[in-house]
């Protein structure tokens, strides 16, 4: 059974900044996902010269032993050997010049690589 997390209980928290909910909820609706149940999958997996990288996809429905974050209408679906590396970290979505994208801001970082693509807690 997956887990919601309320803001000020006392675990762990992932927060979403209003600009990036509203830019996945959009998304989230252009791919005709129910907004009331699917949600942004926020992970961490091995990858790039630092060790770890974000990962995001769309799902369907929370696994199981997923703690689920509700911010502006969007729901975060982050799985437990995730939630180590994020916990506290926010997610944001920044357009500029240069880039457009989401952005995670993540306090748990010791280390990151010259291009920012990866990470070391």
């Amino acid at each position: 059974m997956s887990t919601t997390a309320e803001n000020g209980d006392g675990g762990p928290t992932i927060t979403v900044t209003e600009d990036a909910a509203e830019q996945a909820l959009s998304l989230l609706e252009s791919e005709d996902l129910d907004t009331d149940i699917a949600g942004l999958r926020l992970f961490v997996q091995q990858g790039g010269c630092a060790g770890l990288s974000y990962g995001m996809r769309f799902d369907d429905e929370p696994e199981e032993d997923d703690t689920v974050f509700e911010h502006h209408g969007l729901r975060v679906f982050v799985d437990p050997a995730s939630m180590r590396y994020i916990e506290g970290s926010e997610l944001d979505y920044e357009s500029g010049l240069q880039a457009e994208g989401f952005h995670v801001e993540n306090p748990n970082v010791e280390a990151e690589c010259g291009c920012g693509e990866s990470f070391r807690t």
